[in-house]
């Protein structure tokens, strides 16, 4: 399919209908992106390009929507591995304007800072946006902390976040999913990337990093999560990786554990599908190459996805090339 006017590494997604906004990422480790691309699935036309909030994060964003408004949340501002904003930002994609929402709580132990996140998992349900794990301050610690605030038509009904029961198992880069009801966490790792010390342009330093499969339910009271089957593998940048298709989630992609000898990143080429009846996961289909934060889509019986960072070829499935290409296909569950 047409390819994505820019290539974007931990960029993001929403679809509403028949279009496909993805937000900001990569461009280059020295380059991020500060607009959203546009793309319609019913003439397959990348048709509509507009800026994000200056202020507002250019990767790893906690996302959700409405099916109108678009809740932007945290995120890392800047290339390279720079620090961390807590401007959230709600975008009404009808009128393509941008207002300001209320970020993230202030710890208690800081009278004057905001909690800033990484990645964190983000979703709408039952009337509260929900912001969980990510990465902390430093973009390699585990967050656990759960908040929630009341939101309706782009706005929120509170002045205060609300602490909720925390998660499990904390980090980024994982798919959070609700559906009939129930909130699903699935996938991510504890540990990222973090600036080298001393480094005047945040270069980016590999660190531990444990990636897992690790699924979380939370339903009814709200009183415990429930743990779940894991994935077929562990797996991680997967937060804009999904789509739900007839009462089951579709995981394209991502990243699994590092290589035992060389320490080396291992990316994930399956299709990966949990029904969501059985509780069952299965491997349904290969994508193109291995590919992590892929942003994923479903239209009209086909699977799309588009952009993310690919391997180095058929037997190398280390990261190299950001890619921005778009790939459709039809599936069957």
């Amino acid at each position: 399919m047409p390819s994505a006017p820019v290539v974007r590494l931990d960029g993001s997604s929403i679809q509403i209908n028949n279009l496909f906004y993805v937000l900001s990422g990569y461009g280059t480790l020295d380059y991020v992106h500060s607009h959203v691309d546009v793309y319609n699935f019913t003439d397959n036309t990348w048709f509509a390009r507009f800026d994000a909030p200056k202020y507002m994060a250019n990767s790893h964003l906690g996302l959700a929507s409405d099916g109108r408004y678009i809740y932007v949340v945290s995120g890392q501002y800047g290339p390279q591995c720079r620090g961390p904003t807590s401007a959230t930002y709600v975008l009404d994609t009808q009128t393509r304007q941008w207002h300001d929402f209320p970020p993230l709580p202030v710890p208690r132990q800081l009278s004057t800072i905001e909690n800033f996140r990484y990645a964190p998992a983000t979703q709408l349900w039952r009337g509260r946006l929900h912001v969980m794990g990510g990465s902390k301050e430093n973009r390699h610690t585990p967050g656990l902390e759960h908040w929630s605030i009341a939101v309706k038509d782009g706005n929120a009904l509170e002045k205060n976040w609300r602490s909720e029961i925390p998660i499990p198992r904390g980090g980024p880069h994982r798919a959070c999913v609700v559906y009939n009801d129930r909130l699903f966490v699935i996938g991510g790792q504890e540990g990222d990337f973090m600036a080298k010390p001393g480094s005047p342009i945040f270069k980016c330093s590999r660190r531990n990093e444990v990636v897992y499969g690790d699924v979380y339910l939370l339903e009814g009271e709200m009183k415990k999560w429930k743990v779940l089957p894991p994935m077929p593998k562990p797996n991680s940048h997967i937060e804009c990786s999904w789509v739900i298709v007839n009462n089951s989630i579709i995981i394209t992609g991502g990243t699994t554990e590092e290589h035992p000898v060389n320490k080396r990143m291992i990316l994930v080429g399956e299709v990966f599908q949990f029904n969501l009846d059985s509780l069952t996961w299965s491997v349904i289909g290969k994508l193109p190459y291995r590919v992590k934060t892929t942003l994923a889509a479903f239209w009209d019986g086909y699977l799309y996805f588009t952009s993310g960072q690919r391997d180095r070829g058929p037997d190398n499935p280390q990261p190299m090339k950001v890619v921005g290409e778009m790939y459709k296909a039809k599936i069957n569950v």
